[in-house]
């Protein structure tokens, strides 16, 4: 069969594509090859374009594009594939984001490394977000400005030249030599970077890893609009953010979190912890000119965290990441306690990005304790008063709990509250994140909302719809989901009693800890401790297999939580602590469950995985 024509072939497939290319915050889990995860699904779709086939059937069978929706996804990964096809490009030199700023950015981070020149050339304006200033004085980027008239008029340069120019249609550009990158603008959906030139094709791979750290790919909704536009060939109209939606979340989120500050909304959760990290960066700037910044981190936390905290101080000379050993064998208040002595000796600014309950051990520290530890005064070598910590809370796994209240735990202590809002807040039906702070951190957040601007990374108009429609319920789907998990662990603590399980007790339950997660350390055998880890490690994923085979309308392999529906299973050393140094992993079983799930069925068969060890 002869290919069809190429605009002609992506109406069939925007006509036939499955709901969940537009639905799911990840398409395919059952058909996902991680060593793949960046071109296994173009490489399917071409193959299918090749020959003309775009039935429904064909493409609901196309595995997972990238590995999460922040990354990329089917939609977007089509919009990249056909733009390059226009401009006959290889598709990995088409990346799409839903920023407008980021783009921008990725490529002067890798120019800093490269201690190498930038030109940021610009026909009617830049983009609203862009603060030149700013990127230069907090995040260290260099670069020279320059306007003119068309992009015939630039000229060949000793170093990068990024071109960037605004669109009200997807069109196709005549490619100048001299321009090392376009960054296309679209208003509202966000924008499109195309990489000029094989001498550039080094760039791919740290502006892809910019885009799965600091920002989100264009969004699902967003990608079909400009595919739509593409195919029609006419300009788009995008829906602007309801004012009504944007207030309700954000009064959701003050209830929530029993708050009274103004909270922020991210395209994601890492995209609202970079706002945090730089936002205090800038106030350290302000407020203590001169001194050494700590981001003090738990070593097994999310790799995205961790990832991100290293990216941030690799830029900035005056910016460090310190160690904080939080749970298992460690007590996360005695870890930062004597970190936060050393922190003060050095006279240096404490920042701490912890996780309650820690991930994936799902422990909690003693609050007091904590609260104690954190607003205790410290003395700098020199017999000063050390600066005071910021502790930045990701709530993640339990976002109703509150800590920010003039009464709550934490309200003595400067605390900044985030949570990723493709968990519990959206029930997975997008991925942005919020964060908001107690009165004793209420001035840090402005300059958090300045970084969140400036990075173009607030919620989407549909991301704010998704979340005023979802958050509501959130309370009483945590409720629902922590008896479903109560009810299995305590299932499987009778049937597999030598199994290790991570959960909070009864105790902190009744306190408010009601997570829907638990991690699970399976019984081994062998007779030296390799062999037993070797022999545990392949037990987890026969767990997992018999679950998502047997159960695969509910039971997913997949690093989610919070989800409206099933059962989510993943090993954190494979999935969430990719980047997290390999002695800090944990190779043990975490399951997520919902509220929405077959309990009696899930019963049924981890008996049937007990009786087959």
């Amino acid at each position: 069969m002869k290919a069809p024509k190429l605009l002609d072939y992506i109406k069939a497939v925007l006509k036939n594509m499955p709901n969940d290319w537009l639905n799911l915050t990840t398409h395919r889990l059952d058909i996902y090859n991680e060593s793949l995860a960046k071109t296994q699904f173009l490489d399917e779709f071409e193959a299918l374009y090749a020959n003309g086939n775009s039935e429904k059937s064909a493409l609901y069978d196309l595995p997972t594009a990238y590995d999460y929706i922040r990354l990329g996804h089917p939609l977007s990964s089509v919009l990249e594939w056909t733009i390059a096809k226009q401009y006959s490009l290889e598709s990995e030199s088409v990346i799409s984001f839903s920023s407008q700023t980021v783009p921008v950015l990725s490529v002067l981070r890798a120019n800093l490394f490269a201690n190498k020149n930038t030109q940021i050339i610009y026909t009617n304006a830049l983009p609203t977000s862009f603060n030149a200033d700013l990127i230069k004085r907090i995040y260290g980027y260099n670069f020279e400005l320059v306007k003119v008239e068309r992009l015939e008029d630039v000229s060949d340069y000793d170093g990068s030249t990024i071109f960037i120019s605004e669109h009200n249609e997807i069109d196709a550009l005549q490619l100048n030599p001299n321009v090392d990158f376009y960054v296309n603008l679209y208003q509202e959906l966000g924008s499109i970077l195309i990489v000029n030139g094989e001498k550039n094709n080094n760039y791919i791979s740290d502006i892809q890893h910019v885009r799965r750290r600091e920002t989100i790919a264009m969004t699902p909704s967003d990608a079909l609009l400009a595919l739509k536009a593409l195919t029609e060939q006419t300009s788009f109209k995008v829906k602007q953010t309801n004012s009504e939606d944007k207030a309700s979340v954000l009064s959701e989120i003050n209830t929530i979190t029993n708050s009274a500050t103004q909270a922020v909304v991210g395209s994601s959760g890492l995209s609202i912890q970079y706002a945090i990290m730089m936002g205090l960066i800038h106030t350290a700037l302000e407020n203590h000119k001169g001194k050494t910044i700590k981001f003090i981190v738990p070593t097994n936390c999310y790799g995205g965290t961790n990832d991100q905290a290293r990216r941030v101080a690799a830029c900035l000379d005056h910016v460090d990441v310190v160690d904080l050993e939080v749970d298992g064998d460690n007590d996360m208040v005695k870890s930062i306690d004597a970190v936060l002595a050393k922190v003060a000796a050095e006279d240096a600014i404490p920042y701490i990005i912890a996780e309650i309950p820690t991930n994936p051990r799902v422990e909690v520290p003693d609050l007091e304790a904590l609260k104690d530890v954190l607003s205790k005064v410290r003395k700098t070598a020199s017999g000063e008063t050390a600066i005071d910590p910021v502790f930045i809370l990701d709530q993640t796994f339990c976002p109703n709990f509150h800590f920010l209240g003039e009464n709550d735990t934490l309200s003595v202590v400067r605390t900044i509250s985030y949570v990723s809002g493709s968990k519990f807040p959206s029930g997975g039906k997008c991925t942005a994140g919020y964060c908001v702070a107690n009165k004793k951190a209420e001035d840090l957040m402005a300059n958090i909302g300045l970084h969140l601007d400036l990075c173009d990374n607030e919620a989407t108009a549909l991301q704010y719809e998704l979340l005023a429609k979802q958050m509501p319920s959130m309370n009483q789907r945590i409720a629902d989901a922590y008896t479903n998990t109560r009810a299995f662990v305590n299932f499987i603590h009778d049937n597999l009693p030598d199994a290790k399980i991570n959960f909070v007790s009864e105790e902190l339950a009744s306190q408010g800890f009601t997570p829907s997660v638990f991690s699970l350390d399976l019984p081994t055998k062998g007779d030296t401790p390799e062999e037993k880890e070797t022999y545990k490690r392949a037990l987890n994923h026969k767990l997992i297999d018999l679950m998502i085979t047997k159960i695969p309308d509910e039971s997913k392999y997949c690093v989610s939580y919070g989800q409206l529906k099933g059962v989510y299973w993943t090993i954190p050393a494979t999935s969430t602590q990719g980047t997290t140094k390999e002695g800090d992993k944990d190779y043990i079983a975490r399951v997520a469950l919902s509220p929405d799930m077959d309990l009696e069925l899930h019963k049924s068969v981890f008996l049937e995985f007990v009786q087959e060890i």
